[in-house]
C-alpha cells in the first residue's frame, strides 16, 4: 500500500459518473463496452459429435480464473465455412457466462493456444481500434466488475450473465498507448505477487507437512531419542521404543451404543478438525442430513470416547471426545476400556500410517461405498505407550502444533494483505488513481 501512494497522480480529475469508478482523470474517456468490442457467444456443437483430435474447443469448463485450462479437452474435426466466424484470435477475452464462478471465469486468449473454436455459453469480447484487448482484461479483473456481474444476475440459484449485462459494463479508458502501459506495468506487478503468494502458500504446506511429521513421530517413537528400540514387528508401523507395545483395538476399546438424550448438543467427526466440541450448525446439518427429532435415534457420547464415520473413517473422520453430547447413528462410539489418553490415540488414528491402516480394513468395492465397521475396528493394531508417556507426548505436540500454527496464521495474513494490494492496485490503475508510466 505504501507503494501506491507514493505513485505519482493525474494533474486534473472529473467525475466519471461511472458506478465504482469515482473520478477519472480529466483526459480520460467512458463508455459502455458495447461500443467498443464486438461480443459473439459460441457455435452449438454437439457433444456426440466430439472427437479426440482436431480443432480445440472453449467451452465454459475450461475458462477459468485468467486461463484457459485443458485438463477436460473436447475437439472438433474440421473448420467449415460455417464455423469460420468461430475461430478465435489471439487477444480475445473469453468469459463463461454460467456457473458458481460466474464473474471471475474469463481469461485472455494468447497465440499459443491457437487454433481454437468457440462453444456456446462462452461470450468473447473482440476489441475495436480505441481498445487495448489486454487493458480491457484488467478492467474484468478489477472488482468492480464482479460487483456488476452480481447485481445483473436474475436469479441467485442458476448464476448466469446474459450478453447485454456484459455489454451494458461501463469502463474507463485513457489513450491507447497509455492503456498499453498500464496493462503491462499490471502484468509485470500481478506476476510478481501471484508469485510471492504462490511462496507463502508453498511455506504454509511445509509447515503442515512439518507438523504431521512431528505428530506421526511423536506418536510412534516417543519423545527420548536415546530410548532403545525394537523392531514392532508390523512392517508399516517399523521400530518402536522397546518398552512400549503393540495391541489390537480390541484390547483398548469396547462398543458403546447408548441412545441420546435432551439438552445435548450434536457433534460432527470431520476429517479435518477430529469430533467438534459444539452443536453442527443448521447449514452443515443441511449438507450431511436432516435433524432427527427423536434424539433417542443419536448416540450418546461422553469425554475420552473415540468416535469414528464409518463412511470416511478412511479419509481420517476420527478423533476423541471432550464433552458430553451426540453424534449420528453412522458414527462410530469406541469407549476406553482402562486408564488411557484418548488424545493421544486422535493422534496416533489421524496420522497418515493409521489412517492407511483403517482405509486397508475399510469394506466396499469403491472408495464411496467403503466403511469402517465395529468388527474391523477392534482389530487394528495401535501403538501403547505408558500412559504418562502418552499425557507428555499430547502437551509435546500440542505446543509444538500452537507455534506452527501461528506461523501459519502469520503466511495467512500476508496473503490476504497481498490479495488486497493486488485488488487494489487493479482498480487503481484501470480507472486512473495512479498513474503509470512506462515500464523500463
Amino acid at each position: 500500500m505504501t507503494e501506491l501512494a507514493a505513485m505519482p497522480r493525474y494533474e486534473a480529475y472529473k467525475d466519471s459518473g461511472v458506478e465504482g469508478a469515482g473520478i477519472i482523470p480529466a483526459n480520460w474517456a467512458f463508455n459502455r463496452i458495447k461500443n467498443e468490442i464486438v461480443l459473439l457467444t459460441g457455435y452449438p456443437f454437439k457433444s456426440e459429435k466430439y472427437t479426440s483430435e482436431g480443432i480445440k474447443l472453449a467451452r465454459g469448463i475450461n475458462v477459468k480464473q485468467g486461463v484457459l485450462d485443458w485438463k477436460d479437452t473436447q475437439y472438433w474435426p474440421e473448420i467449415t465455412s460455417e464455423l469460420k466466424q468461430y475461430l478465435l484470435k489471439a487477444g480475445d477475452i473469453l468469459i463463461g457466462m454460467d456457473g458458481s464462478k460466474v464473474g471471475k471465469n474469463f481469461c485472455w486468449v494468447a497465440n499459443e493456444e491457437l487454433p481454437i473454436l468457440l462453444l456456446q455459453r462462452v461470450a468473447r469480447l473482440r476489441t475495436k481500434e480505441k481498445l487495448d484487448s489486454r487493458f480491457l482484461y484488467w478492467n474484468l479483473a478489477c472488482n468492480r466488475f464482479l460487483n456488476w456481474v452480481n447485481q445483473s444476475k436474475t436469479d441467485p440459484m442458476v448464476p448466469h450473465i446474459a450478453p447485454k449485462d456484459i455489454q451494458d459494463y461501463q469502463i474507463t479508458f485513457p489513450s491507447v498507448n497509455e492503456q498499453k502501459a498500464i496493462a503491462a506495468y499490471l502484468d509485470t506487478k500481478t506476476t510478481q505477487i501471484d508469485q510471492a503468494i504462490t511462496i507463502k502458500e508453498q511455506q504454509i504446506e511445509l509447515l503442515k507437512e512439518r507438523r504431521q511429521i512431528l505428530i506421526q513421530n511423536a506418536v510412534t517413537h516417543g519423545l527420548d531419542p536415546q530410548v532403545p528400540m525394537r523392531d514392532s514387528g508390523v512392517e508399516w508401523i517399523g521400530e518402536i521404543p522397546a518398552h512400549w507395545e503393540v495391541v489390537a483395538n480390541r484390547s483398548l476399546f469396547k462398543e458403546r451404543v447408548e441412545p441420546g438424550r435432551e439438552g445435548l448438543p450434536l457433534l460432527m467427526v470431520s476429517i479435518h478438525s477430529g469430533v467438534s466440541d459444539d452443536e453442527v450448525s443448521d447449514e452443515e446439518n443441511i449438507r450431511g442430513r436432516v435433524k432427527i427429532e427423536d434424539k433417542t435415534k443419536y448416540n450418546l457420547v461422553k469425554p475420552g470416547d473415540i468416535v469414528f464415520n464409518m463412511m470416511r473413517a478412511w479419509q481420517g473422520a476420527i478423533g476423541a471426545v471432550r464433552v458430553d453430547g451426540m453424534v449420528s447413528p453412522a458414527y462410530i462410539i469406541a469407549t476406553p476400556i482402562g486408564a488411557i489418553n484418548s488424545k493421544f490415540y486422535e493422534y496416533q488414528y489421524r496420522s497418515p500410517i493409521f489412517i492407511q491402516q483403517m482405509d486397508r480394513f475399510s469394506k466396499g468395492i469403491t472408495d464411496f461405498r467403503k466403511r469402517l465397521y465395529w468388527d474391523e475396528y477392534k482389530q487394528l493394531l495401535t501403538i501403547l505407550p505408558p500412559e504418562d508417556e502418552q499425557k507428555a507426548i499430547v502437551a509435546h505436540i500440542e505446543v509444538e502444533s500452537d507455534k506452527i500454527d501461528k506461523a501459519i496464521t502469520l503466511q495467512q495474513q500476508q496473503i490476504e494483505k497481498l490479495k488486497e494490494y493486488r485488488a487494489t492496485l487493479i482498480n487503481s490503475a484501470v480507472t486512473g488513481k495512479i498513474k503509470v508510466t512506462p515500464l523500463t
